[in-house]
């Protein structure tokens, strides 16, 4: 008997997660955990799994971490592809592939895969990406790594999936020694990196100690070239300190005997609070590299901080508990959209959220970023609702003004089916001023991470990626000039403007009329690598 529309949304909003990867569920795959703090060998461990292998896949949480380990294949003479939003380098001789973890393909079949970093799944915005990978990778084996906090809820994905799962326990390698006394930012020893937590508070810190130290700094905002460059400076002792933000919690092997806190609170994104024990330790980990210290130390930069990292850095970890954040998937957005009959990716996203049930420890949630991203397709008229997902899941950030109008002005191109090709926002100058004139750089970078990301998916529309690719090394290249040199910053910083180049000065004219520049100044590029 046929079922009504109130059956089949029924059935529709009733999904078994494990039977949408029917190639997974086909490989009869074992699961490891490789589980451990940081500096315990898990990762290289895994990485060795991974080159014995026939063929094999490596899923990364950041570009640069798929990078490296593409290029760790390379240099073990295994010849490998890298996938990521932005690049692909494929080579067809390949057995190998490195990803980031959302390029993940569940119609490969491997021998091997590692899934990096799995306590990511409970990242709010991105830990659907783990969930898929740990439910539907297609390889034989899959070996996760990750901290201990996640182990009960690997434990639980497994039961689920009724599969083997092996616990490979890894300890830290070396001691990490919390200091007694707080430390003078006068008397830093060579090798010492600073953590502060925003790119503001990271840049006020470089400022002050630049005149007594050489300093490299990393955080979020820099592209994920210049957080190569500048930890390639302090690993070759070119910078004495770094200075950096909770960013080098993950990824990035840097030459670190101490680590100090400058301070004990952050903005979430949310409100301002204490950081957690979880965060101190996945921090502090990255103190007293193995083969290179005896020993990793924690510290701080005021009495307080240090009283309160020191209480806190005993305490037990927070376990990551279930229900696992699941996002919405093509097939049920094409059959949500037809049930309820709306081309509103708006209202299709809240629908899934509050309606979708899942089987297992899982729950249907909505990403706040595509959500952002939804609100903005969804004013556009002529959009169909696979471009409008498509769309929604580009990189952008609704901080900045440089981004959000060229995502504006490539949905138009996507709508009017007319070829986009990229241009820059903004002229350089010979160099960056103040931090004001930095941000509009860095947003620059994002903007062409943007347009690179679209050039894959839509590659009549947005044919400049070759184009983009040198321009971004360029702009990268200004970046790691600026931060080597003094950035004021301004107590009331001017506000750039971004106006349509039809207004009367455009922003181009008015960046080059505040910074002085020579009109025949160039862009100076480098080589792709």
């Amino acid at each position: 008997m046929k079922e009504n529309w109130q059956e089949q949304l029924q059935t529709l909003l009733n999904c078994d997660l494990k039977t949408l990867y029917p190639l997974a569920r086909s490989l009869n795959r074992k699961l490891e955990f490789y589980v451990g703090p940081t500096n315990s060998g898990k990762t290289y461990n895994a990485m060795q799994k991974l080159k014995e292998a026939n063929s094999g896949l490596y899923l990364a949480p950041l570009r640069l971490l798929a990078l490296e380990g593409y290029e760790d294949l390379k240099e073990s003479n295994i010849e490998a592809s890298l996938i990521t939003g932005e690049e692909q380098l494929l080579n067809e001789e390949a057995a190998h592939v490195c990803s980031t973890i959302e390029m993940l393909d569940f119609d490969l079949d491997v021998d091997v895969a590692i899934i990096d970093e799995v306590q990511m799944l409970e990242d709010a915005d991105r830990g659907w990406a783990w969930v898929n990978a740990i439910i539907g990778c297609p390889a034989k084996k899959v070996i996760m790594t990750g901290s201990v906090n996640a182990l009960d809820a690997v434990k639980k994905i497994a039961s689920y999936l009724g599969e083997e799962l092996e616990i490979v326990k890894h300890q830290r390698k070396n001691k990490l020694i919390v200091l007694e006394k707080w430390t003078s930012l006068e008397k830093l020893e060579d090798g010492t990196a600073l953590i502060a937590f925003s790119r503001s508070d990271v840049l006020k810190l470089k400022q002050k100690l630049q005149k007594r130290y050489s300093v490299s700094v990393i955080y979020g905002n820099l592209s994920p070239e210049v957080r190569r460059d500048e930890a390639r400076r302090f690993r070759e002792k070119k910078s004495q300190i770094l200075i950096a933000t909770d960013a080098i919690a993950m990824g990035l092997n840097l030459p670190i005997k101490t680590i100090l806190f400058t301070t004990d609170t952050k903005f979430d994104g949310v409100s301002k609070r204490k950081i957690s024990v979880n965060e101190i330790v996945q921090i502090a980990g990255r103190a007293g590299r193995f083969g290179l210290f005896e020993a990793g130390y924690l510290g701080a930069t005021r009495r307080d901080v240090l009283n309160y990292i020191a209480e806190e850095f005993e305490a037990p970890i927070k376990t990551i508990k279930p229900p696992f954040k699941v996002k919405i998937n093509n097939n049920q957005l094409e059959a949500l959209a037809s049930h309820i009959k709306t081309n509103s990716l708006t209202k299709i996203l809240k629908f899934f959220a509050d309606n979708m049930v899942f089987s297992g420890p899982f729950v249907a949630a909505n990403i706040s970023s595509m959500i952002e991203a939804a609100k903005i397709v969804d004013t556009k008229f002529n959009l169909k609702l696979e471009e409008k997902y498509l769309l929604a899941q580009a990189p952008i950030t609704a901080k900045s003004t440089i981004i959000i109008q060229a995502y504006d002005a490539y949905i138009a191109s996507v709508i009017k089916k007319r070829v986009c090709h990229y241009k820059p926002s903004i002229t350089l100058p010979k160099k960056a001023i103040t931090q004001k004139d930095l941000l509009l750089v860095e947003d620059e970078v994002k903007k062409i991470s943007l347009y690179l990301w679209l050039s894959y998916k839509l590659p009549e529309l947005f044919p400049d990626h070759d184009k983009a690719y040198i321009l971004r090394n360029s702009f990268n290249s200004f970046i790691e000039k600026s931060l080597r040199g003094n950035l004021i910053q301004e107590e009331n910083p001017k506000r750039f403007s971004h106006e349509r180049k039809d207004k009367k000065e455009s922003k181009e004219s008015r960046f080059k009329k505040d910074r002085n520049i020579d009109k025949s100044y160039k862009p100076r590029t480098r080589k792709a690598n």
